[in-house]
């Protein structure tokens, strides 16, 4: 596990798109599995303005970790706001853009989502595998829309599963643990006063952190980053 502690939300994201350069100069073709909150609208606008030139976009293919079941004109859809703040500004080809189509029926796109990576995305040990999946956290310790309530998502065998907002009970499709798992490279983008405790209790390894999902994300092959502003980190002392 890799952290890396910045001054603020803007340094994180600006930490991350410097990560994520380096990977496509020295690959070049990604898939990309993206997330939303207000860090990734940081990074999206980052790429857009101070990156736009620096990526071939057109070897970039563009997917969703997680995404609520709405339209993507609502207020709601991660896909709307990564159009707002990158794709509409950046010379991505539409074909390399995979939405999840939240305005369909959930258990049908659970269904057509997951076999639309695994057709795209080579596979190991059954599991598509991506080369970077940006996650966030929540502030109950869930990532992508793997809730505690729902932790048994984290050992799914599909690549995509239906999930149900705790308080809400607004349905996501969100990627499973095995699939998140299987990716070359994992990378927490996490910001924010509010975070450090659980932050403190999953780099700590501490009971009480195995009831978070977020916990349980560790890439078998892959590489585990956290990108973490002060304010996030600002609880846990390195040992």
């Amino acid at each position: 596990m890799q952290i890396n502690i910045c001054e603020n939300p803007v340094a994180t994201a600006k930490a991350f798109a410097e990560y994520m350069l380096a990977w496509h100069k020295q690959h070049g073709a990604m898939n990309v599995a993206l997330s939303g909150g207000s860090t990734p609208k940081i990074l999206f606008d980052l790429l857009a303005t101070d990156y736009a030139a620096a990526f071939d976009w057109t070897k970039i293919n563009l997917y969703w970790g997680d995404e609520r079941c709405v339209a993507p004109t609502d207020s709601d859809s991660n896909y709307k706001m990564t159009n707002e703040h990158l794709l509409a500004k950046v010379n991505i080809p539409e074909g390399n853009i995979h939405r999840v189509l939240g305005e369909n029926d959930p258990e049908q796109e659970v269904i057509r989502y997951g076999q639309l990576i695994e057709q795209n995305l080579p596979k190991k040990d059954g599991n598509p595998v991506f080369d970077i999946i940006i996650l966030g956290m929540g502030t109950d310790g869930h990532t992508a829309s793997i809730f505690p309530h729902e932790i048994e998502l984290l050992d799914s065998a599909k690549t995509c599963e239906v999930a149900n907002h705790p308080e809400t009970g607004q349905k996501r499709v969100t990627l499973t643990g095995p699939v998140l798992n299987q990716a070359r490279s994992v990378c927490f983008l996490v910001t924010g006063d509010n975070k450090k405790e659980k932050i403190k209790q999953i780099f700590e390894e501490q009971d009480v952190a195995k009831s978070y999902p977020a916990y349980h994300i560790n890439p078998k092959e892959g590489e585990l980053i956290w990108f973490l502003d002060e304010a996030a980190a600002s609880s846990y002392k390195k040992p």
